[in-house]
């Protein structure tokens, strides 16, 4: 006569299936609202405000008015910048502009790849071209910069 011999009771198995949930536990973590605005000298800001710092470079319709890009002067990290004030300026085989601060505070970081690349202001000025990254002194000052369909409108008036 054949034997089975469960390891645990039927019932104590039955009993640990029930225990455990059916769907697995979700996790949530905390959603990041990042936006981007700009300033009517043609740079962009993105903001984070979970750690209150903007990545700031210049729009797409600055480069393609600049040209081929072929050096980017950028700020000191650590220096403080005062909306409005240049904080660098950048060359090109037509022209040379400077580049203001679209907000104020304290410069965190500086897009050592530049130096090196200025063509990435070209390629890529929202992307990998981003100058540096600003801890803004008054987050407002953000808010007062021009929505992407305000900014819009100001590049066809021009």
């Amino acid at each position: 006569m054949l034997s089975l011999r469960l390891a645990r009771p039927a019932s104590s198995l039955l009993r640990s299936a029930l225990s455990k949930p059916m769907m697995p536990r979700m996790q949530f973590a905390a959603a990041r609202f990042v936006s981007t605005r700009y300033s009517t000298d043609h740079e962009w800001v993105t903001f984070d405000p979970s750690t209150n710092v903007g990545t700031v470079g210049i729009t797409d319709y600055a480069q393609k008015a600049l040209g081929d890009v072929v050096f980017v002067e950028l700020p000191g990290s650590g220096n403080e910048v005062a909306q409005g004030d240049p904080i660098g300026a950048v060359e090109s085989v037509k022209a040379a502009s400077d580049i203001y601060a679209p907000v104020s505070g304290v410069v965190t970081a500086i897009n050592e790849t530049l130096s090196d690349q200025p063509s990435l202001l070209n390629k890529a000025p929202q992307g990998d071209g981003w100058l540096c990254k600003v801890k803004l002194s008054d987050p407002a000052e953000f808010e007062d910069l021009l929505s992407a369909e305000a900014y819009k409108a100001h590049c066809e008036g021009q």
